[in-house]
């Protein structure tokens, strides 16, 4: 069963006029397939959504760092991948508010990274439709400043330049977590040999890692 889309609201921060588009956003092809009356699915705000994303990303990218287009390309990829999307998504619930068919729920959709990052983007593609560019460039924007500092991998450079002693280990600890579902917080400390470095705060526990081992870094005289 899935939760009501007005729900959501909060989490995207946005308020729909329109809330028959958030509703096509989270329903998947499955459920539109077993419907009894004549439903819409989210492939074509996916399509919308996709590009949407492609823009703000690219734009936020180009002013935000210097580098030359094959390094900004990369970064572009990474950030709009299915796994970083995926990532997102999980960081507002959105898997527990799709509308799925009976086969596709009983299959793990909710939780399936290809379902849940597409309807990400037919997300983002409702929003844009029912607030303009800045509704869903607000929406995006958070996520790209957080999945940016984790594509600097902190951890990478930490883990190199611990290892230059070989007896030295790296252990990450969640520490704690606030916030509600749709909006949490985690606190990560990283340790070196049971000697507590420096701790990070992130919307996942991936990105507090990411800001705790910039914190050592940082520490280590190597940020």
């Amino acid at each position: 069963m899935s939760k009501d889309p007005r729900q959501l609201e909060q989490a995207l921060h946005h308020h729909f006029d329109n809330i028959a588009l958030l509703r096509t956003a989270l329903t998947h092809t499955s459920y539109a397939n077993e419907a009894k009356v004549p439903t819409q699915h989210n492939e074509r705000l996916e399509f919308l959504g996709d590009s949407v994303l492609s823009i703000v990303t690219a734009d936020f990218l180009f002013h935000e760092s210097d580098r030359p287009e094959g390094e900004l390309t990369r970064m572009r990829a990474s950030l709009v991948s299915e796994d970083a999307l995926f990532q997102f998504a999980q960081e507002i619930d959105l898997g527990s508010y799709l509308r799925l068919g009976h086969g596709e729920e009983l299959g793990g959709g909710r939780t399936r990274p290809s379902v849940v990052s597409d309807a990400f983007e037919a997300v983002i593609a409702a929003l844009y439709l029912d607030g303009g560019m800045e509704a869903a460039r607000a929406f995006i924007l958070p996520f790209l400043t957080e999945g940016k500092t984790a594509e600097e991998d902190y951890k990478t450079h930490l883990q190199e330049f611990v290892q230059q002693n070989p007896d030295e280990k790296l252990r990450y600890e969640v520490e704690g977590e606030s916030g509600p579902d749709h909006d949490k917080r985690f606190t990560v400390a990283v340790y070196r040999n049971g000697e507590r470095l420096a701790q990070g705060v992130g919307r996942s526990k991936k990105a507090a890692e990411q800001q705790a081992a910039r914190a050592a870094l940082h520490k280590l005289g190597q940020g």
